[in-house]
C-alpha cells in the first residue's frame, strides 16, 4: 500500500511510503504476502506483514523492494531513461529472458540451469543475437530493426 497522504505525482518518488497494513484492520495481507515474500528477505517481509508499519522509500530501497529512489522532480526523466535502456534492446531477447527469469524461479536449481541452457541456445539462434555478435566483431552498434 502506498501512503495516500503522499502527493499522487510522487507515488514512487523519495516521499513515497509503503506498507501492507491490513493487519491494522484485523486482516492479514495474504495475497500481498506472496509477492512481498518473493521480493524481500523473509525477515523484512514478515515484519512488514505483522506490524502494518509504513516504511519510507529509502528504507524500501535498502530492503530491496525498490530498484531506485529519485526526487519527485526527477521521476519522469528517470523513468524515461530506464524505459529507453530497455526498449533499445532486442525485443525477442527481452521476451525470452523475462519468461525464463520468472519460470526458473519456480523450479529447483538443476532444472533452472537446464531451462536456462535451453533458452540461451534458442536465443543464440535468433537473428538479433547473430546481429549483436557480428556488430561486436565489427566494432559497430547493432541494428536490431
Amino acid at each position: 500500500m502506498v501512503d495516500s497522504s503522499a502527493p499522487s505525482d510522487n507515488a514512487i518518488a523519495r516521499s513515497a511510503r509503503f506498507a501492507v497494513s491490513g493487519v491494522n484492520l484485523g486482516l492479514f495481507c495474504s495475497t500481498p504476502s506472496v509477492a512481498l515474500s518473493r521480493n524481500l528477505s523473509r525477515k523484512a517481509a514478515f515484519e512488514m506483514l505483522v506490524t502494518g508499519d509504513f516504511i519510507s522509500a529509502d528504507e524500501a530501497l535498502a530492503k530491496g523492494l525498490l530498484n531506485r529512489v529519485v526526487e519527485a522532480d526527477a521521476l519522469d526523466s528517470a523513468v524515461e531513461a530506464l524505459v529507453g535502456r530497455i526498449v533499445g534492446k532486442p525485443p525477442a531477447a527481452i521476451a525470452m529472458g523475462k519468461a525464463l527469469f520468472y519460470r526458473q524461479l519456480e523450479t529447483g536449481i538443476a532444472a533452472a540451469y537446464e531451462d536456462a541452457a535451453r533458452t540461451m541456445a534458442c536465443n543464440m539462434m535468433d537473428a538479433d543475437a547473430l546481429e549483436g555478435v557480428q556488430a561486436f566483431i565489427d566494432k559497430r552498434p547493432p541494428d536490431w530493426r
